[in-house]
């Protein structure tokens, strides 16, 4: 399979949205579909505009996956993050600035982040980035848990990889690593599971693969939790 340097991995075409929506635990493709491209009276939380593509980018599939995390805690409508994401595009001159470690990063940017998200009507107990904690800007827990999930290229770069489950489980999600298909030691999860469902045990399973039990029941804990959505 042909490697594309950092720079241009956030524009790589990685999945279909079905396969996004499922690998994000959403349990709906329409769901996942309005955020980045749009509902019939809303625009766009993640594309620049609509442009009525069934595919997503790796760039679109991490920021849904952060927007997923804060969706999750928050239960807030993401067009009302919107505001906020397109001043951040302006800002770091990406078209994808919740794919990359400046906004997490760099405690510069809180200041900046702190009054976008203000700007935006989110206020400080609900920011979609920072809050305010014993006098300090500090990113809040969506923003955490979602970095607690992923590798940057760099301290500046896009993500390069992410963790469905956290960084002490094997399962990984790398773009440039089975065609995007989440994997553990190189292994697709999805025929580690298949393997469980047909009965086979999961000592012989990782025998089979060289692989560690832990690793097996990680890649089967995963994709039950896929299939559950």
């Amino acid at each position: 399979m042909r490697r594309v340097g950092n720079a241009g991995v956030l524009d790589r075409e990685v999945y279909g949205m079905a396969e996004a929506a499922r690998l994000l635990g959403l349990r709906s493709a329409a769901r996942l579909r309005g955020w980045i491209d749009g509902y019939r009276t809303y625009p766009p939380v993640i594309r620049l505009e609509p442009t009525g593509s069934d595919l997503v980018t790796w760039g679109e599939f991490v920021e849904a996956r952060y927007l997923a995390e804060y969706r999750n805690r928050h239960r807030i409508p993401l067009q009302r993050l919107r505001p906020a994401i397109l001043e951040l595009r302006k800002k770091f001159r990406v078209p994808y600035p919740l794919a990359h470690a400046g906004p997490y990063l760099d405690v510069a940017n809180r200041e900046l982040l702190l009054r976008l998200q203000e700007e935006a009507g989110l206020g400080r107990r609900l920011a979609p980035l920072v809050v305010i904690r014993n006098d300090q800007l500090v990113l809040a827990e969506p923003a955490e848990s979602f970095v607690a999930k992923v590798d940057f290229a760099s301290a500046d770069g896009p993500v390069e990889r992410v963790y469905p489950l956290d960084k002490s489980q094997p399962v990984v999600i790398d773009p440039l690593r089975s065609f995007g298909a989440p994997s553990v030691r190189g292994i697709r999860t999805e025929n580690l599971y298949e393997l469980f469902q047909a009965d086979e045990s999961v000592d012989s399973i990782a025998a089979a693969y060289d692989l560690e039990p832990a690793d097996v029941e990680a890649a089967i804990r995963f994709e039950s939790r896929a299939a559950a959505a």
